[in-house]
């Protein structure tokens, strides 16, 4: 056999392999590309209505009755959804409806803009008019919760109470921080991950740090920044940029009579317990109502109100009952 036939030879297995390709392998891979390709419509047209911050708000009928003229803000933590940030309000809710209603910052996917937030939150309370409000700063919302204070605080709203829940003082609180700079660093350098590419993206960075986490972390953590839900790279990027630079002694003669409740867990290994409790009470000092909550059994350790709300409500009833009693005679909602 001469060296065409061979080829010829070649060329005719190639062929009845095809023939052998099954029709079900077909339709698998088929159906795949097709749900993927859903998957990214459906995530650039989730990003797109999201492209401006909102104030969302939980409807509940007795905090309403109530509390017609006050409210909680919930300002969500790195990478909380819109979803998520809803979800930790709802498990909070026995709690925090005993001082007022709830609401919730969603954060824009262009990016963290605190300038056009404040605008946002401004109008809301103008609209349902509110006249005292009181913030809770999930993780890096505690940063954003002191900033917003000093924002509100300028235009005349009141602000009663910042409720930290692991809250880090500066980027040295942060344990990740090799993988949290470089996102930083790519930000900042004009780079901009496509919101279709950010699992990916994400899983690299993961993989670069590996050393960081568990195998099973990673592929978790990858997964839900694939969901179409998830925020956008840009706004994870913008967020782990303002927490880099984040300077909190800017704001310690900017936030008045506003009082701080400062809660973590010793076993939190996102956040470095023992610096950031330490450097908001002495930063803090004239405003810091308590940093002796503990959220002891809280599993994950790191802000998981939505996972442990058991172990985060009475916590939180400890601080409003101690320190924002209620005029005599008011009832109290049954806490489950």
């Amino acid at each position: 056999m001469n060296i065409h036939d061979s080829e010829h030879a070649h060329q005719l297995r190639l062929a009845a392999g095809m023939h052998r390709v099954s029709r079900r392998s077909f339709l698998v891979s088929a159906a795949f590309g097709l749900a993927t390709a859903a998957d990214l419509t459906v995530t650039r047209a989730i990003q797109e209505q999201r492209e401006l911050p909102q104030i969302l708000t939980l409807p509940d009928e007795y905090a309403e009755t109530r509390f017609p003229k006050t409210s909680w803000v919930l300002f969500p933590g790195y990478k909380t959804s819109w979803e998520e940030g809803l979800f930790i309000l709802n498990s909070l809710r026995p709690a925090l409806t005993q001082r007022g209603q709830m609401a919730m910052a969603g954060y824009s996917n262009r990016g963290l803009d605190l300038q056009h937030l404040a605008e946002v939150l401004e109008q809301h309370v103008a609209e349902h008019g509110l006249e005292k409000l009181y913030f809770y700063g999930h993780s890096f919302g505690g940063m954003v919760a002191v900033e917003m204070t000093a924002r509100m605080l300028a235009k005349g709203i009141p602000v009663e109470l910042i409720m930290m829940d692991c809250s880090p003082y500066s980027r040295f609180d942060v344990l990740d921080r090799a993988m949290f700079e470089s996102v930083v660093f790519f930000y900042e350098a004009g780079y901009r991950v496509p919101s279709y590419l950010r699992g990916t993206y994400e899983l690299g960075e993961r993989i670069v740090h590996k050393d960081e986490r568990s195998w099973r972390q990673i592929m978790d953590q990858t997964l839900e920044q694939l969901s179409p839900l998830a925020v956008s790279s840009t706004l994870i990027q913008s967020q782990s940029s303002y927490i880099y630079h984040f300077d909190a002694k800017r704001f310690q003669n900017s936030i008045g009579d506003t009082m701080i409740s400062w809660m973590g867990n010793p076993n939190d290994g996102t956040v470095d317990y023992t610096t950031a409790r330490r450097s908001w009470s002495v930063n803090y000092a004239s405003c810091m109502l308590t940093a002796d909550l503990v959220t002891a059994g809280a599993v994950p350790a790191h802000a998981s109100p939505q996972w442990n709300p058991g172990v985060y409500q009475p916590l939180i009833l400890q601080v409003e009952e101690e320190h924002f009693p209620l005029p005599t005679g008011g009832g109290r909602r049954m806490v489950f």
